[in-house]
């Protein structure tokens, strides 16, 4: 694209064949924000689906839907949602969109790993272009690269998305301003958070709210669905100190339990705490990255964890899965990305007492295409399953997971296809639980 300012018009319509046009207008277009526009729009009617093209010159866009929320007071009937994360291009094809888009969704949640940052490797299904990515013109044909992807583009054309990110996005498992790779400084690190935001921000259908501020870009927000579900969504990355006891999946050393150490920073902690203990929704949804639940991974005597995870800021996570039991916070559910598997899990009071109540429910969702074809369960799964009683459920294909949620229970069922390798995989639903309303207890049906 040349520097100049270009001019973008747009319309809403009531109807895909834009009869009924209920809005329109213009916006500009500039090369410092990649000729990417964000239109906020006022006065649209809730609970109804709506119909949005852009025009440039004499060109036209594709048709896209999307749909407004209930009004805050109202008690919708019912919420489809489906959310997903970690879509490697290289490492296998999108087939999971292809399904996701047939199931009329009044919503779709990314949890993050839009992108991968790493250079292009050979022998994979597909190629990234070019280096390691840092500058801003590197992330921005990253992501023109990713959206190129059919299955993608119809998607985001299917239904409204609610995003957020995880490393990948920046720099795998980064912790605010430190890099996982030795040598690369603070300042380094930050320049290319700076760049990635940016360019986060303009391929992404975010508000005025979340534009970014060179390498600060405050993407946490709450987004309510009538009285039937608060949406909290979280970022993990920016304000989390530098893990603790190094990365991996170690025994936890001591640096878990020490003061301060924090994966949600102060001040989004208290934001969230806030919102839960003041919230009148049924489900109070929090919309975040890795796994909260404290899986040992180690098979037989000893312990093992995930050190990118919440396990690693073990004081935060006891103190607020407490504080969901003292508040009584109504039906905490967690949504998490991440880690390129299925899991289910009930999240105990206290995961250092495996006989502790449960206080809120966990479901974690596997990845769109990266790792490459999965498998259905692991060899170890008994053991697996034994010694972490609170998991009700592990599966390794890839996927993403579907939600049914009304005011009486909420049900999840884990979409899969068993290769990524090849097109046209069919689509499984390998489990199902419902979570009834004030029974933070997982049940398969």
């Amino acid at each position: 694209m040349p520097m100049e300012p270009v001019e973008v018009s747009w319309e809403i319509a009531a109807d895909d064949s834009f009869r009924k046009v209920v809005q329109k207008g213009t916006k500009i277009a500039v090369h410092d924000w990649g000729h990417s526009v964000h239109v906020e729009l006022q006065g649209l009617q809730p609970s109804r689906w709506y119909y949005y093209r852009f025009k440039v010159g004499n060109e036209t866009s594709q048709v896209g839907r999307t749909r407004t929320a209930p009004p805050i007071n109202s008690t919708p009937d019912e919420l489809r949602f489906a959310f997903a994360s970690c879509q490697h291009y290289e490492t296998g094809h999108y087939t999971a969109y292809d399904h996701m888009v047939r199931e009329d969704l009044d919503l779709i949640i990314h949890l993050g790993d839009y992108i991968y940052e790493g250079k292009g490797a050979d022998g994979r299904f597909r190629k990234h272009h070019g280096d390691e990515i840092y500058t801003v013109d590197d992330y921005r044909t990253r992501y023109a690269q990713y959206k190129s992807d059919p299955a993608l583009m119809a998607t985001h054309a299917a239904a409204p998305w609610l995003v957020t990110w995880d490393d990948h996005e920046v720099d795998n498992n980064d912790a605010d301003d430190v890099s996982q790779d030795k040598g690369v400084s603070s300042a380094r690190l930050l320049q290319s958070r700076a760049n990635a935001y940016k360019a986060y921000y303009e391929h992404m259908p975010l508000r005025s709210a979340q534009l970014p501020h060179g390498p600060d870009m405050p993407l946490y927000r709450r987004v309510p669905y009538g009285n039937l579900a608060d949406f909290f969504v979280l970022d993990t990355r920016q304000y989390r100190s530098d893990q603790p006891c190094g990365d991996g999946n170690k025994i936890p050393c001591d640096g878990v339990y020490e003061e301060g150490t924090s994966i949600l920073g102060v001040h989004q902690r208290s934001w969230l705490m806030n919102g839960l203990e003041h919230s009148a929704a049924q489900w109070n949804v929090l919309a975040q990255q890795v796994m909260m639940a404290n899986l040992d991974r180690q098979v037989g005597p000893g312990v093992a964890v995930s050190m990118d995870k919440w396990a690693a800021y073990e004081l935060e996570r006891r103190d607020l899965l407490n504080w969901f039991n003292e508040a009584q916070i109504t039906n905490p559910v967690v949504l998490t990305g991440d880690i390129h598997k299925n899991y289910a899990c009930e999240l105990l009071r206290e995961f250092n007492d495996l006989d502790s109540s449960s206080v809120g429910t966990e479901f974690v969702g596997t990845s769109i295409s990266s790792s490459g074809d999965g498998f259905d369960q692991p060899d170890n799964i008994d053991q697996l399953l034994s010694e972490n009683p609170f998991l009700k459920y592990h599966n390794g294909e890839r996927g993403y997971v579907s939600c049914t949620v009304n005011q009486k229970e909420w049900r999840t069922d884990y979409r899969t296809v068993p290769f990524v390798s090849r097109p046209n995989a069919p689509l499984n639903t390998r489990a199902s639980f419902v979570v009834e309303s004030g029974r933070p207890i997982l049940n398969k049906v």
